[in-house]
């Protein structure tokens, strides 16, 4: 299992300490230090089933500066993913990629029940 994350985000802290608690084994990747690709969020974009907009960190400074709220309503799929693949910081976190499942951000119902 892959877990990617952002170590200062408080998110990424409690998803890392229930997957611990519930004794899961993870690889864990920083996602500012190794930003994903094209490819790589192309590829859970299509497992997660999610819109895309879930893949952005819409809380984030990055997104409010970029003023992304209002520009990608008029991005297409692949503006989307290759602006997301700019930057860690853009993306939605953690991330947990588990064979084809695909978890974006922290929800414990969530992942009780696909992890």
């Amino acid at each position: 299992m892959k877990f990617i994350c952002y170590p200062k985000c408080t998110t990424c802290k409690k998803a890392q300490k229930w997957l611990d608690d519930k004794n899961i084994s993870y690889e864990i990747r920083d996602i500012k230090e190794n930003n994903p690709t094209y490819d790589e969020l192309m590829q859970w974009y299509k497992a997660s089933g999610l819109p895309l907009k879930r893949f952005f960190n819409t809380s984030g400074l990055l997104y409010k500066s970029l003023n992304l709220k209002e520009k990608l309503t008029d991005m297409n799929e692949d503006e989307q993913l290759r602006l997301l693949a700019t930057d860690g910081m853009l993306v939605k976190r953690p991330i947990c990629i588990s064979g084809d499942t695909v978890l974006v951000g922290f929800k414990e119902s969530e992942w009780s029940v696909l992890l």
